[in-house]
């Protein structure tokens, strides 16, 4: 009993102490300004996120089981229970595409044959020839930047996260286009962020030019938006649920006139 009565006696000096302690943090919380920075941002649009593997609201759907009009060439390709099946040749979005978010998913033959390259090869590209590797890297050993998820003869995958053949595969690739100067030169390079089964395996990698299997990569200047194109490589490579996003870019800055000013924005004057 006098050891409780202690202990009661003991618990109001200690928040006693406690509380302070705390008013010096307290108090100069009240007198510390807020620091602004004088960036005039717009209201980010307001999105509605896609449910159960669905586009998001702001979404350009590609493939959505249905047809392959959305394509160039797209009359090729077998289309059957919402699957379309590559086959005869390649085909490319009708529609051009500069930097953009494109999510589509895709499974490898479920019958293995062949080997390395040869085994459910297909590919994703943008740009001048830019790939992102589509390949059944399911315990098939091949070179590293032309396994499943390498930006082609240039960046092996962080890590190998592919599933089994015949497995429902999907890929994020959020890919930054380069930019060209008026006279051709390169302003800026292409840059590959993307997502194979919720995993990252390239962030934010930058691109040396085309991904030539027989050629160093180089850039050749071409417009800002192209065809997005998937490869047919003598593989029946299957995808569905095709869709892009285009609004990826950050928002630029904008800084009020008088704060510009006193920055050192002194326009014409010497």
């Amino acid at each position: 009993m006098k050891l409780l009565s202690k202990v009661k006696l003991f618990r109001p000096s200690v928040m006693a102490v406690c509380l302070v302690m705390a008013l010096p943090v307290i108090a100069g919380a009240w007198l510390v300004e807020e620091w602004k920075s004088q960036v005039v941002w717009t209201e980010p649009p307001k999105v509605e996120p896609g449910i159960n593997g669905a586009p998001p609201s702001d979404a350009i759907v590609l493939f959505d089981g249905s047809n392959l009009d959305q394509w160039s060439g797209g009359e090729a390709w077998k289309v059957a229970d919402g699957v379309a099946t590559a086959q005869k040749k390649g085909i490319g979005t009708r529609q051009k595409f500069g930097s953009c978010q494109l999510h589509l998913e895709f499974a490898a033959p479920d019958e293995i044959e062949g080997e390395g390259q040869g085994r459910g090869n297909s590919g994703v590209f943008f740009g001048n020839g830019y790939e992102v590797q589509v390949l059944d890297s399911w315990e098939n050993p091949t070179y590293f930047d032309g396994q499943c998820g390498a930006l082609y003869k240039q960046s092996p995958p962080i890590v190998n996260p592919c599933r089994k053949p015949g497995q429902w595969q999907s890929y994020d690739i959020i890919y930054d286009a380069p930019k060209f100067g008026a006279y051709g030169e390169l302003v800026r390079p292409a840059y590959f962020t993307v997502l194979l089964n919720g995993v990252v395996i390239q962030n934010h990698v930058e691109l040396k030019g085309r991904t030539l299997y027989n050629k160093p990569p180089t850039y050749e200047p071409h417009p800002e938006k192209t065809a997005i194109y998937l490869q047919f490589h003598k593989d029946a490579v299957r995808y569905r649920n095709i869709w892009v996003r285009e609004n990826v870019s950050a928002q630029q800055p904008q800084l009020p006139q008088e704060y510009r000013w006193k920055v050192g924005d002194f326009g014409d004057e010497n």
